[in-house]
């Protein structure tokens, strides 16, 4: 079983009544309950738990974390931070979603400003699958349609990713690099674009099936083999130089 632990900043749903008629009990929750499946162990932590709900034990049994914030990626203290990017190097998996693009693990993994074009008018998003046979596109439609989401659009300044593998598109014209992955030490790293918070969008079951797919994919490393590094000692017996 996969130890999962879904981060919210759940900061939107306390005080925006149009976020809150859609996700009532926070979006984390919306994702704990879509995502329910044997397969997973699945908590939530929100910013205003201590130590924003990221303890060391809680951090240290996370197989893959998954990331949404917006409005309050400053609030985010820099020692969990560094505690969370640790983890990654360290192996286990990290998922992105949505406005997590600007968060403060992200920004420090990818080491760009993440920064991107945005518009919120409600509009048509088609997310294209551009490679079918990768594991987090597995079972999943060569099109998923949202008709209501927020628009993201290039330039996504990020690094160019190890594998793309949707696309999205959008009524306006705009496209978007919407589903990627990223190595960094030991951990692996996807970023998925779709979950504006005043949008149905984590009730997808075609979304949903992604990120389980994600979880999945990203659980490889979580207790992978640490490498060991400094001074070493011979494994043979070294000659004597004369």
């Amino acid at each position: 079983m996969l130890n999962v632990t879904i981060w919210n900043e759940f900061v939107h749903e306390k005080i925006h009544d149009e976020v809150k008629a859609v996700y009532p009990e926070g979006l984390h929750m919306a994702l704990a309950e879509g995502l329910k499946n044997p397969e997973f162990h699945i908590r939530t932590a929100t910013l205003d738990e201590p130590e924003h709900g990221l303890t060391e034990e809680v951090l240290n049994s996370t197989d893959v974390l998954l990331w949404w914030g917006h409005m309050a990626h400053d609030r985010v203290e820099d020692a969990i931070v560094g505690k969370v990017v640790k983890r990654v190097l360290d192996g286990m998996g990290l998922i992105v979603l949505h406005s997590g693009h600007f968060s403060k693990p992200f920004k420090a993994l990818l080491g760009t400003s993440c920064d991107l074009k945005w518009r919120e008018a409600g509009e048509q998003e088609i997310l294209w699958s551009v490679n079918p046979s990768h594991p987090i596109a597995s079972g999943v439609n060569s099109q998923i349609i949202l008709e209501h989401e927020e628009m993201y659009g290039e330039f996504f300044d990020i690094p160019t990713p190890d594998e793309l593998i949707f696309v999205s598109n959008f009524a306006g014209g705009e496209v978007f690099r919407s589903g990627c992955t990223f190595k960094r030490g030991q951990g692996n790293i996807f970023y998925f674009r779709p979950g504006h918070e005043t949008y149905p969008t984590y009730y997808n079951p075609e979304i949903l099936k992604v990120i389980s797919n994600g979880i999945r994919w990203a659980a490889a490393n979580a207790y992978a083999f640490k490498p060991v590094f400094g001074n070493s000692k011979p494994v043979r017996t070294l000659g004597v130089l004369v």
